[in-house]
Formats: C-alpha cells, sequence, structure tokens
C-alpha cells in the first residue's frame, strides 16, 4: 500500500505541476484512488479533510463580496495610490500589509481580505494585479509562524511545547521565532524592489471614491478580532474559526436582505464563493491524509534523525531546508504533527534546548509552502482570485516571485536562529 500510495502521490503533483489548468482533476482523482483503495477510510473522512478551513474560506468568501460591493476596497485603493509613487511600492506595501495582518489571523483570511483591494488598484490603473496577489499570498504565509495566533503549526508548536502568547517574542531570556520572521520578512523588501522594479508606472487616486455601505467592513473588522480573541480561548472545537467566518457570513446577508428587502444580494454573494478552489483544497487533503495514514511522513521524521545524527547544525540544516522543500509539496499540518515528538526525543537525548529545532522546523514548514502555488492554502485562494477574474497565473510565474522571496526569509530567520539558539 505504501508504493501504491507513493505513486499515486507523485503522479498528483506532476500533474499539477505540468498542467496547471487540471490541477482539480489531478488532486480529485488522487482522492478518490485513496479513498476506493481504503488507504483513507471514509467514515475517516470528516478527521481527514479539514472543515475548518473550509468554512473558513467559504465563509469569508461571502463577507468579503459584500465587502467588495460597498466599494470599501476601492476607497483603500485610492489611499494607497494616493501615498504612493508607484505601482512598485503600492505592491510592496499591500505585501507588508498583508503581512501583519496573517501574524494574528489565518493566511487564508488574510489574502481574502487583502487581496480585492489589489484587484481594485489593478482595475483603476488597468494592469495586471497577478504581481500583487502572489506577493500577497506568500507574505501571508511568511508571517504566519510570527505568533502563537496567527498559523495553525504555530498553535501546535504552542500547545506541544507549552508556549504562551509572549514565548513566541521572548523565551528563556532569548529572542523567539518572531525575531527571525521579522527578519526574514525585512530581507523580502529588497527582493521586491529587484522583482517589481520595471513596475515604475506613475499612479495616483482617480478621485474619491463613496463608500455604499460601512456595515460590510464592520463585519469584516469583526470577523478578524473575533478570530483573534478566539485564538486564546483553550480547548475550544476545531472547527471554531470557520464556524466564525460563516456565523458573520449569515450576519453580512441578513444585514443586506434588511437593507434592500431583496434576494437577489445574497445570490450574488453566495455565487461568489469559489467551489472550485475549495474542492482542490478538500481533495489535496485526502491526498494528504493517504501517505500519512500509509506512514510516508513518519518515515520522513525518522530518516532526519538518521541522517542528522548527534551534528547540531547538520541536523538543524537538514530540519529546515528539508521542511523547506517537504512543505512546498506536503500540507505542513501532518508534517509538523509527526516531527514535534521526534525533534523532542531528539533534543533530550543530545541534552539541549529544544528552541533551536522548534523553531527551524517551525520556520521551514510554515515558509516552504510559499515555493509551489499549491504548497498552502493562502497560494490556492489567491490563485482562486485571480482565476474567478480571468488570469490564469502558470506555475513559473508564480514561482518567479515565491521562490526567490522564500529563499531569502528562510536564510535570514535561519541564520538568527542558529547564532541565538546554538
Amino acid at each position: 500500500m505504501k508504493i501504491f500510495a507513493l505513486i499515486v502521490f507523485a503522479a498528483v503533483y506532476l500533474v499539477m505541476i505540468a498542467k496547471p489548468k487540471y490541477r482539480l482533476w489531478a488532486a480529485a482523482g488522487g482522492a478518490v484512488l485513496f479513498l476506493l483503495s481504503g488507504i483513507v477510510p471514509i467514515s475517516t473522512i470528516f478527521s481527514v479533510i479539514d472543515f475548518n478551513v473550509l468554512l473558513m474560506i467559504a465563509g469569508m468568501m461571502v463577507t468579503v463580496s459584500f465587502f467588495i460591493t460597498s466599494q470599501m476596497p476601492m476607497k483603500i485603493a485610492d489611499f494607497l495610490l494616493d501615498h504612493s509613487k508607484n505601482l512598485m511600492m503600492v505592491t510592496i506595501y499591500l505585501s507588508l500589509f498583508a503581512g501583519l495582518i496573517s501574524a494574528f489571523i489565518d493566511n487564508v483570511a488574510t489574502v481574502l481580505m487583502v487581496a480585492p483591494v489589489a484587484i481594485a488598484i489593478s482595475r483603476k490603473l488597468k494592469v495586471s494585479p497577478v504581481p500583487m496577489v502572489i506577493s500577497i499570498a506568500v507574505s501571508s504565509n511568511l508571517q504566519g509562524a510570527a505568533t502563537l495566533v496567527g498559523d495553525a503549526t504555530s498553535i501546535m508548536l504552542g500547545a506541544y511545547a507549552h508556549m504562551n502568547f509572549v514565548d513566541f517574542f521572548f523565551i528563556k531570556g532569548r529572542p523567539g521565532i518572531f525575531w527571525a520572521v521579522e527578519l526574514g520578512a525585512l530581507c523580502t523588501i529588497p527582493v521586491m524592489l529587484f522583482l517589481f522594479h520595471e513596475l515604475k508606472e506613475p499612479v495616483e487616486g482617480a478621485g474619491e471614491t463613496e463608500v455604499k455601505d460601512y456595515v460590510p467592513t464592520i463585519l469584516l473588522l469583526g470577523t478578524i478580532l473575533t478570530l483573534i480573541g478566539a485564538s486564546f480561548v483553550q480547548k475550544k472545537p476545531e472547527i471554531t474559526n470557520g464556524v466564525i467566518c460563516c456565523i458573520f457570513a449569515v450576519l453580512s446577508m441578513i444585514h443586506a436582505y434588511l437593507k434592500e428587502r431583496r434576494l437577489v444580494p445574497i445570490r450574488l454573494a453566495v455565487r461568489d464563493i469559489d467551489f472550485a478552489t475549495l474542492a482542490l483544497l478538500a481533495s489535496l487533503f485526502v491526498v494528504i491524509g493517504g501517505i500519512s495514514n500509509v506512514g510516508i511522513i513518519h518515515d520522513i521524521a525518522s530518516l532526519f534523525v538518521k541522517v542528522g545524527g548527534n551534528h547540531v547544525f547538520l541536523l538543524y540544516t537538514l530540519i529546515v531546508w528539508a521542511s523547506v522543500g517537504i512543505s512546498a509539496f506536503i500540507d505542513n499540518i501532518p508534517y509538523v504533527t509527526a516531527m514535534l515528538p521526534v525533534i523532542a526525543g531528539v533534543a533530550g537525548m543530545m541534552k539541549m534546548e529544544p528552541y533551536l529545532l522548534y523553531f527551524g522546523l517551525l520556520s521551514g514548514a510554515t515558509l516552504g509552502g510559499n515555493l509551489t502555488p499549491f504548497g498552502a492554502s493562502a497560494n490556492i485562494t489567491g490563485i482562486g482570485i485571480l482565476r474567478k477574474y480571468g488570469y490564469e497565473v502558470p506555475n513559473r510565474d508564480f514561482m518567479r516571485i515565491s521562490v526567490p522571496f522564500t529563499l531569502a526569509a528562510v536564510t535570514a530567520g535561519y541564520l538568527l536562529i542558529w547564532f541565538v539558539w546554538r
């Protein structure tokens, strides 16, 4: 079964890389094969598929649809255009803004909130939104590791290592991973200056946009604040964030109906849900669950220990950079789940503080998803938004931005963590 699962997994990702237009069919085909073969028992489907993420995306898409209709993204676009010299600076500002937000809320939610602003700006300037949306997605993935509440993998590390919110900033009298992530974010600025140096078109606001309705903005901000608050609640149901997003989506629909007394706005908002992206994510969850069930991810974790041996620097380097490569294709949640106890055991045997290896794992696994268009849910969501507006993103166009961005951020964090925790 392990060989079969590995072949199916490889075939799925080869098709996704070679034929981006068939990503959904490749992932769905792999998921069906795993279900039919029993590698992923149908009875476990609800535990394999992360319905929390799917509900978050669906709920946020509805709330963001009303947010877009209210013209608030155009208003924010006017502000950015008025305070930017050229399109390159607009792109960098949006990227850094998305990174700041994603340090405190889910990366997918960040993309769904900020991408409409990029779309609004591109429409005003009549340019392609692709570079801006890709930058927003990869920046969101980067900053998700900065705090305890920014990403699922951060939450997992906090729970496993008994770390609180402050520990991500300072722990045991030393700087935590927050500073490594922020250093990585700073190092992406010159990368973006180089990548987008041709975007020198001067920009200016095309008049003052009038916001039609401020309630969708209030509900969107309410979603974000509630997600932040919920992150501090201990032992909450895993589906909590998804339910929160759906509740605010329903409130948005109720407000729209009470305001216009007709169902047309609700129908339009539901139609804005990107069901293809949801289906792609659900299929990938099943595929990743399959290779996890047959022990492939556990084998990868064991290989680290075997190769790294008792050499701390070699083991740390292997954990960081192998995690980057692995997370470009494998969802980082089951991977991190398998690696945390392995790292704790290795650190115990070597009689060293585990935080060097913990932070190396977190930075590599979180940022590795940036390498490919399908390596992280935020990337898939961003590409889904672009597709909705008629922009197909070839793998090479995505990776032209994502690869140097990721390498710069990981290298900076890798070096800082080593010199602080060696």
